[in-house]
């Protein structure tokens, strides 16, 4: 099992379109288990869930026979128009995409926004999946591929394959799982200095539990590059923020690593790839209800200095995404207030100054700017963050 192939999947969409059912169906677990999406019935906080695809025969299957081909990572991202800014810290890390399409509704509003979310992420690899096909008539069905495949030309899921499926029905499960073996494994370099992306925290101790038996805090996310190991001391920036006289202050946290995770399994030692929790030392009250997403993680004196300033090469959309009428999008101007999608966390800034495609911002919640970062730009459009562009952090 260590030898094999891993992939971080993110499963993206409008609301409603099938997106967590598809994904109980791939990995036989149901990832929204956060309570308030249980009664709402969508996603609100990234979802979580992993699986071995292996081969039986000519078979692609998840259950435990046959020969193992794959590890998949997959994280589930909110389709609500108001939960854009969690679907953008998914975005940051994955290395593939499953675009969901209801055969029934076609192309949304927050298909068309979660789409161009994935050019803003330098996704490149995407399978299109054309959904709930039980619920309509195969001249409807032909329709909607059509649509798709306009909807994609010229674009970089141009190529991508269309796969007709019922989630709720299993129909054709077996041929995503064998599109998923094929989407290519990225480079990623074990030699650099670790960068763990911290997409979620957790406090995993139930009420009650004896002092002897408490965990410490969980972080979950993504290990970009470099390794870690159990026993390395690691620093979190920007860390815990504490609110003093109505202002926020960050404090980096120290800590250690206590036991690594992947999936269900144990490991001593973690190398870029698939999703992973680590458990430390910290206080669990620490990192209870994602109190550190968004934070970076490294081995201790690696990471550079948090910072409230940055400058952006940035490349904008031709049109604002995710609005029912079309609008053109305007350029950036000095003293507008933009939101940013750095890796996993989540800013608001003010534009100080423009220079041709560079800008540069002063920023509300810091960030670690690490030279290179994929940055995705939303702009307020009629009380909703609308996605805009994208950029690279050039400082």
């Amino acid at each position: 099992m260590t030898n094999l192939k891993e992939i971080n999947v993110g499963v993206v969409g409008h609301i409603d379109h099938g997106k967590t059912t598809l994904l109980s169906r791939l990995t036989r677990k149901f990832a929204d288990t956060h309570s308030e999406e249980l009664k709402r019935g969508i996603t609100i906080k990234l979802g979580y869930a992993e699986v071995i695809i292996s081969k039986d025969g000519d078979e692609f299957t998840n259950e435990k026979r046959g020969t193992p081909e794959r590890y998949v990572s997959f994280i589930d991202a909110p389709g609500h128009e108001m939960l854009m800014a969690t679907m953008l810290s998914g975005a940051a890390i994955i290395d593939s995409a499953i675009l969901v399409i209801a055969a029934n509704e076609g192309i949304k509003p927050q298909t068309k926004e979660h789409f161009m979310a994935l050019q803003a992420k330098g996704i490149k690899n995407i399978i299109i999946v054309q959904n709930k096909i039980d619920l309509v008539t195969k001249e409807r069905a032909l329709e909607n591929y059509k649509t798709i495949k306009d909807f994609v030309k010229g674009t970089i899921a141009e190529n991508s394959p269309v796969i007709p499926i019922s989630a709720q029905q299993n129909v054709n499960i077996d041929k995503l799982l064998e599109m998923l073996t094929e989407l290519p494994v990225p480079v990623r370099d074990e030699t650099k200095n670790p960068v763990f992306l911290i997409a979620r925290s957790f406090d995993i101790n139930r009420p009650g539990t004896k002092i002897k038996d408490i965990h410490g805090g969980v972080l979950g996310g993504i290990l970009k590059q470099g390794k870690l190991k159990v026993g390395d001391s690691i620093e979190i920036k920007p860390g815990l923020s504490t609110k003093k006289n109505n202002q926020f202050t960050y404090s980096p946290l120290t800590t250690k690593i206590i036991s690594l995770h992947k999936g269900s399994d144990s490991v001593d030692e973690v190398l870029p790839g698939a999703s992973i929790s680590i458990e430390t030392e910290l206080d669990p009250f620490m990192t209870r209800t994602d109190s550190l997403t968004g934070s970076v993680c490294s081995i201790e004196g690696v990471l550079p200095d948090i910072t409230y300033k940055t400058k952006i090469k940035t490349e904008l959309f031709k049109e604002v995404l995710g609005e029912e009428t079309k609008k053109q999008v305007e350029e950036l101007k000095t003293t507008e207030m933009l939101m940013l999608s750095v890796n996993t966390t989540i800013t608001v800034g003010t534009v100080e100054k423009i220079s041709g495609d560079e800008v540069e911002m002063n920023l509300n919640i810091p960030i670690v700017a690490l030279e290179g970062d994929n940055v995705g730009i939303a702009r307020n459009v009629g009380g909703h963050w609308r996605l805009i562009g994208f950029g690279e952090i050039t400082k």
